[in-house]
């Protein structure tokens, strides 16, 4: 039979004044942001044009008429989001994978990797955009009939992330040991399966903190396709707005996409907090 195990006074008065101290920093953390908060809202209220900026963006009639047509826009906003996240992941993973072939016959696919990801990451977003979006309809392709502007929108996403997200999983690939590599291919595995089975999965594994945080990014960049039509949760606000003169309605899209990333943002924080606990117990990634 197992004696049960019994703390020593000492344990129980360190037990004891954790907990206090625990206690005393939880009270003086709430007070502080209650005395930030109260100040913060009483130097906001008593500005002389508090009252006509809460009447022209915090009218709760207005939000609520507002609601149906941004939330359905918000709606589209998210199938442009999965379309383009999955887009994203094969063309910027394929796009790393070619600037990290050594073989000289490689050589022009190396280059245009190279030129494709210095010139997207240099270019505005919204520029990209505006090209894809007018510039792609202005060539007249007939077999390709009439082109949604979401579709636009959603290429347009693709080939600007794509650079950005292509430059991560280069880094996770290159992080990866040489000799990792060689071992394999010593063991009789091709390139491909060098990378799908040895290499891929622990690049993966180490850029999956900085990919989250594009993702998180590019969430909040889906809102832009309204510039080409679409009427997404913004487009659905800017009507709005136009139909009550009241500029509510775009408060309620931008909390809207804030609600929306709250979830991605903390998965992220997760994410990373998860793989720097890791390196920091010296663990095999």
């Amino acid at each position: 039979m197992t004696s049960q195990y019994q703390p020593s006074e000492a344990e129980l008065a360190r037990r004891v004044y954790r907990a206090s101290k625990k206690r005393r920093s939880t009270l003086v953390s709430f007070i502080s942001t209650l005395v930030f908060a109260s100040v913060a809202w009483f130097a906001l209220v008593n500005t002389p044009g508090w009252e006509r900026v809460s009447t022209s963006f915090f009218d709760w009639n207005t939000a609520v008429a507002a609601f149906p047509r941004v939330i359905e826009g918000l709606w589209l906003n998210l199938r442009v989001l999965v379309f383009a996240v999955i887009g994203v992941l094969i063309f910027g993973l394929l796009l790393a994978i070619l600037r990290t072939l050594r073989n000289p016959v490689f050589f022009p696919l190396r280059i245009f990797a190279r030129g494709y990801v210095d010139f997207f990451r240099g270019l505005p977003l919204i520029i990209v955009l505006y090209i894809v979006g007018f510039g792609i309809p202005g060539l007249r392709l007939e077999f390709l009939g009439r082109i949604p502007a979401e579709v636009l929108g959603t290429v347009a996403l693709i080939l600007t992330y794509s650079a950005y997200v292509s430059e991560v999983f280069r880094a996770g690939i290159e992080s990866i040991h040489p000799s990792q590599r060689l071992a394999a291919r010593s063991l009789g595995l091709s390139y491909s399966k060098t990378m799908r089975l040895v290499v891929l999965p622990q690049a993966v594994r180490r850029v999956a903190p900085p990919l989250m945080n594009d993702f998180v990014a590019l969430q909040k960049d889906v809102g832009l396709i309204s510039i080409l039509g679409a009427v997404d949760a913004v487009r659905g606000a800017q009507i709005e707005v136009a139909k009550y003169a009241n500029f509510t309605p775009y408060v309620v899209a931008g909390l809207l996409f804030v609600l929306l990333a709250i979830p991605s943002v903390r998965f992220a924080d997760r994410i990373s907090q998860k793989y720097a606990q890791r390196e920091q117990a010296g663990s095999a990634l």
